[in-house]
């Protein structure tokens, strides 16, 4: 894949809550503040249009012109009424992120930095395969869950994105690859998006739902729910909220077979244990687009690692709900105090599942040259967080898995 000619893009922008007048949008227009509109989901776009006094339809045209063309100038938006254009012109904007930096990878994994304000950069990648293309998106500028095997975790935390932060990953990405690719006005360039980018994205639920509207909705993206994924460490209300509002697939952060050693690594199971997480996700399933949960496994050298942690881990969820498990090579970072599992013990984890009936893949590594690959994403952070402090005091208490070194 080409690199891209840089295309500076601006700003950030307000989340408007979903299904409900976005707060604030009647003050904003009066102040004479521009409204950033990749903050609108089509419902908060209608009400935004209802009260420039314009109808339903020339939100639904304005939306497919932003997101279906890429467009956002508004003069160039040939079938909206001279008179809209004028109104928008003077209270709304179409603000995407400050691209600091591209990079792509010798496998053509491309990653792209952002600028969202106040010192904080996110990153977002595009992965290729030969039959469909996966965007891993941010959620946060960086993350307060510490996972302890996530170099985004070490970097701590300084804000939630707001929703059009979130969309203008999206957005930018398809429209450049569009360009770039060749692609007509018909094709897609990305077919999957992936919650799984900084951040944990159900500690940031008010600016995520009216996004995922935006990826799913006919008018905008018109990704199916099976093709959306939201990953999550667990965070079990949310879960149980995503499944009423707004249920596309699931994977969940599971790392461990047993609470003891998944406190350490997923500081967030002190709060939400194993059992009423796998309770959630049984939930979750009855309004899912998928009829199974996947989980997610890091595979730490002598940590979670042995055939006797792959036999709990068949123990724990087999019998609890239909699942697939995708084990993930660990992607060291010199701050984590962690290796990656060898091949060879990977293959007897992985042996010992599907000899279950668990069916279970090995995620293959994309972009690490670029610092691209699961676990990489770092970005920069003005972290309120005090991450490196707290990780340091935890890497000494990590257990040790039955069968190390065997």
């Amino acid at each position: 894949m080409a690199t891209f000619p840089p295309q500076p893009l601006r700003g950030t922008g307000f989340a408007g809550p979903l299904q409900e007048p976005p707060r604030g949008v009647a003050n904003e227009v009066s102040m004479g503040a521009n409204m950033n509109l990749l903050d609108l989901d089509l419902e908060g776009l209608a009400v935004f249009c209802d009260g420039l006094g314009e109808k339903r339809f020339r939100a639904t045209q304005l939306y497919r012109w932003i997101h279906q063309k890429g467009q956002a100038d508004f003069e160039q938006m040939s079938d909206l009424a001279k008179s809209l254009r004028g109104k928008l012109a003077g209270v709304a904007e179409v603000r995407g992120l400050p691209l600091i930096s591209e990079h792509v990878s010798a496998d053509g994994t491309v990653k792209w930095l952002f600028d969202v304000g106040d010192g904080n950069a996110v990153e977002t990648v595009f992965i290729p395969e030969t039959d469909r293309g996966t965007l891993c998106v941010s959620s946060q500028a960086g993350c307060a869950v510490g996972c302890r095997f996530c170099s985004t975790g070490h970097q701590g935390f300084s804000r939630n994105l707001r929703t059009g932060e979130i969309v203008a990953q999206l957005w930018f990405a398809e429209h450049r690859l569009r360009s770039t690719l060749g692609l007509t006005a018909g094709e897609r360039a990305i077919d999957n998006v992936v919650m799984m980018g900084m951040g944990e994205p159900l500690q940031n639920y008010d600016a995520l739902v009216p996004a995922l509207r935006t990826m799913l909705s006919d008018h905008a993206y018109g990704l199916s729910r099976r093709r959306v994924t939201v990953s999550t460490s667990g965070v079990v209300p949310m879960i149980d909220r995503l499944r009423d509002d707004c249920p596309v697939a699931l994977a969940v952060s599971l790392h461990a077979p047993d609470d003891r050693l998944r406190d350490s690594l997923v500081p967030l199971n002190r709060k939400y244990p194993i059992d009423e997480l796998l309770d959630a996700c049984s939930r979750y399933l009855d309004a899912a687009p998928r009829d199974f949960i996947t989980f997610e496994y890091c595979m730490l050298d002598g940590v979670n690692d042995s055939p006797e942690q792959a036999a709990q881990l068949v123990a724990l969820l087999k019998p609890r709900l239909p699942c697939k498990l995708n084990l993930i090579p660990f992607n060291p970072f010199p701050a984590s105090g962690l290796t990656r599992s060898p091949r060879e013990r990977v293959l007897a984890f992985a042996q010992v599942l599907q000899d279950a009936g668990l069916v279970t893949t090995i995620r293959k590594t994309r972009g690490d040259d670029i610092d691209a690959a699961c676990g990489q994403l770092a970005g920069e952070v003005q972290d309120r967080t005090n991450a490196a402090e707290r990780l340091s005091r935890r890497r000494q208490v990590i257990p040790i898995a039955a069968g190390a070194g065997a």
